[in-house]
C-alpha cells in the first residue's frame, strides 16, 4: 500500500507499507480522499514542531471515507463521508477524566506522534470520526484546523464588543477569526505579509489590520484602534518566540493572553509586564469533540464558508516536489490540500 513518509526533517520518501488488517472492537478502516498540510505538517517538516517524532507519516487534516466498521461500532457505517479528530487520548488520565482529552497526559495525535492519513487507508477508533452526509473531502479535511481555532476563541473567550487582537494570519490564525467573528467582538489582525492581511479585509470584512514592522509603529496603531485601551483577548498563533514574548504589551488591563502556537524555545519577559495588567495567560491546545460537531454543522448550515480557504491543490504524486514551496510565505498559501 502507497504512503509517503517524513523520514527527518526535510526528507519525505514515497514507502510501501503493509494494508492494515480488519478492523477490530471499536475500530474503522479508512479510506484516505483528502489531506490538508497545516502548520504542524510544516514545522515537522522544517525540525521546529516539539511533538513531532521521525520517521513519521503524516496527516492529521483528512476527509475520509468509511470502508469497514469492526464489531460494536454503530456511529458511523460503510459508505459514510467523515472529518477525523485526531487525538488519541487514553481516557484515564486527570485531563481525560475532567473531558479535556485535547490534552491528555499521554496523548497520541496521528501523523505526529503517531502515524498519520498520507496513505491509502488505515485504522481508527470509531469514536474518533465525524461523519457528515453533505460535506465534501475538501470540506471534512478543514474541519480539524478550523477547530483549533474554536478551541483558541473558547480559551480566550471574547465576548461582543470586547477589542480582540488575532496575530498572525496563517491558517490557525484564520480559524481563530472564524470563530471570534461569530461573537460580535471587534476583531484586529496582525501579521508580516501583507496578502494576508488583505485576505482578511476581503474574505472576511476585517476593519482593523496592522502590517509589523517591528518599529514600534504597532502599538501606537493599536492604541488609535481601541482608544488606548489595548486588547481584551489576545491570541498569538505565530509559534515565533519574539511574537509571542511581545503580545504582552497588547493586553489591556485584566486581559487575557492565549498561546496558540507552539515554540520549542524560551519565551523571556519581564515580569511586571504580566503582573501589573492582572492578565490571564492560556495555552491552547488541539480542540474537543463536540468542536467537530459544531462545526461540521456551521459548515453545512452556511455559517462557514470554506471555499476561500484552500488556495492551493496538490497530489499524492507531486508533493514532495511541491512541499517546500509550500512553506514560503511568498507562495500565497493559505491552505494546501492533498488530493489521494
Amino acid at each position: 500500500m502507497r504512503a509517503i513518509r517524513l523520514e527527518e526533517p526535510k526528507r519525505f520518501v514515497k514507502v510501501e507499507i503493509d494494508a492494515p488488517s480488519s478492523p477490530g472492537a471499536g475500530q474503522v478502516l479508512v479510506k484516505t480522499h483528502r489531506m490538508g498540510i497545516c502548520g504542524t505538517d510544516y514545522s515537522g517538516y522544517l525540525g521546529k514542531m516539539p511533538f513531532f517524532s521521525y520517521p513519521r507519516i503524516p496527516g492529521h487534516e483528512l476527509g475520509v471515507e468509511v470502508l469497514e466498521v469492526g464489531p460494536g461500532v454503530t456511529n458511523v457505517q460503510p459508505g459514510q463521508r467523515c472529518s477525523v479528530e485526531p487525538y488519541m487520548n487514553c481516557g484515564e488520565c486527570f485531563a481525560c477524566r475532567k473531558g479535556n482529552g485535547n490534552c491528555c497526559q499521554s496523548l497520541n495525535v496521528i501523523g505526529v506522534m503517531v502515524d498519520g492519513g498520507l496513505c491509502e487507508q488505515f485504522l481508527i477508533r470509531a469514536d474518533k470520526l465525524h461523519p457528515s452526509q453533505t460535506l465534501s473531502y475538501e470540506q471534512l479535511a478543514l474541519v480539524e484546523t478550523l477547530a483549533i481555532g474554536c478551541h483558541a476563541c473558547d480559551r480566550g473567550a471574547p465576548q461582543a464588543g470586547d477589542h480582540v487582537l488575532v496575530i498572525g494570519a496563517g491558517p490557525i490564525g484564520l480559524a481563530t477569526l472564524e470563530f471570534t467573528r461569530l461573537t460580535g467582538a471587534t476583531i484586529t489582525v496582525m501579521d508580516m505579509v501583507e496578502s494576508r492581511l488583505e485576505f482578511c479585509k476581503q474574505t472576511y470584512g476585517v476593519a482593523h489590520t496592522i502590517h509589523f514592522k517591528g518599529d514600534g509603529s504597532e502599538l501606537e496603531q493599536m492604541n488609535k484602534i481601541t482608544g488606548g485601551d489595548k486588547y481584551f483577548v489576545v491570541t498569538d498563533a505565530t509559534g515565533n518566540k519574539h511574537s509571542m514574548a511581545g503580545a504582552m504589551n497588547f493586553v489591556a488591563h485584566t486581559g487575557s493572553l492565549v498561546y496558540v502556537g507552539i515554540t520549542t524555545e524560551e519565551i523571556c519577559f519581564k515580569h511586571p509586564v504580566l503582573h501589573k495588567p492582572e492578565m490571564t495567560l492560556k495555552g491552547s491546545r488541539n480542540a474537543l469533540p463536540s468542536d467537530f460537531t459544531r462545526i461540521i454543522g456551521l459548515i453545512e448550515d452556511g455559517t462557514i464558508n470554506t471555499t476561500p480557504w484552500i488556495t492551493h491543490r496538490t497530489s499524492f504524486d507531486d508533493v514532495i516536489g511541491e512541499f517546500e514551496t509550500f512553506t514560503k510565505p511568498e507562495s500565497g498559501v493559505i491552505k494546501a490540500v492533498i488530493e489521494l
